[in-house]
């Protein structure tokens, strides 16, 4: 039974972020052996947003393709790179005016892997019906590949489930991202669908959620609007290695990723 691996890792939070996946990838590279690599960079200009030389970094670094999500747009200069740049993509719920595209089909080696990138409406900005926006994409999609990966970006652990469970079967993962807590709930559904609620984050875990403590705790402490930094130790990148039967795009399995990274950006 052929099979092809996708590693995926979770929100890059600024520098230290981009750092840590560019230390790390070479090594997952070898020891995963994806085929296919896809990694959330909307958090990596600085904690907010994506610019295209930063986008460009991380392609370098061995990313295949970028996702995002409600902070796709913080970063103007990215707002005429999305069009352009086929493998970044932005939220397919967000109205269909925004710049971009919110999924794509792309070929590896003769294998075909299809990436949507949703965004969540609970206790996040209101956009058009994750659900029905996936409905349609997943039937558009599966004309081309089984073989489809989900990035829902969302913040409550409900919304993420009942996507997991209404995709069960018609792709081959649904992988949460955008708390930046790599969840252990890591599992493939009945139908085949590999899912975790959250993937987790790359960047400094000597932070809260990749951002300086002392103006993370200024915030909740002092009711004051400190600007955030980012946290610059104990490096780690986070994410999910998904193995698909390459036929019927059922996923296999579905393994966490954690790595320490030894690297000095202070």
């Amino acid at each position: 039974m052929p099979v092809r691996r996708v590693l995926f890792l979770g929100d890059v939070c600024a520098e230290p972020g981009r750092f840590a996946v560019k230390a790390a990838l070479s090594g997952l590279r070898e020891t995963c052996r994806p085929d296919f690599v896809i990694v959330n960079a909307e958090n990596a200009a600085a904690g907010y947003g994506i610019t295209p030389r930063l986008a460009e970094e991380l392609f370098a670094a061995g990313a295949d393709c970028l996702t995002t999500g409600d902070h796709a747009f913080d970063r103007k200069e990215a707002w005429e790179y999305f069009p352009v740049q086929s493998r970044l993509l932005r939220p397919a719920n967000l109205p269909s005016r925004a710049p971009g595209r919110g999924c794509a089909v792309y070929e590896r080696d003769g294998w075909m892997v299809g990436v949507v990138n949703l965004q969540g409406r609970v206790f996040m900005k209101p956009l058009d019906c994750p659900f029905q926006r996936a409905e349609q994409l997943v039937a558009e999609m599966r004309t081309q590949t089984r073989a489809i990966i989900v990035d829902f970006h969302a913040e409550a652990t409900a919304e993420k489930q009942a996507m997991g469970w209404f995709l069960d079967g018609g792709v081959s993962a649904v992988l949460g991202t955008h708390t930046h807590v790599q969840t252990a709930d890591e599992q493939v559904l009945p139908q085949g669908s590999a899912y975790i609620t959250d993937v987790g984050m790359c960047g400094s875990f000597d932070s809260v959620l990749g951002m300086r403590k002392e103006e993370a705790l200024s915030r909740v402490l002092d009711s004051l609007p400190v600007r955030l930094h980012p946290a610059k130790t104990d490096l780690r990148v986070n994410g999910v290695l998904v193995t698909i039967d390459t036929e019927t795009g059922r996923a296999e399995s579905i393994e966490r990723i954690t790595r320490r990274v030894e690297v000095d950006i202070s």
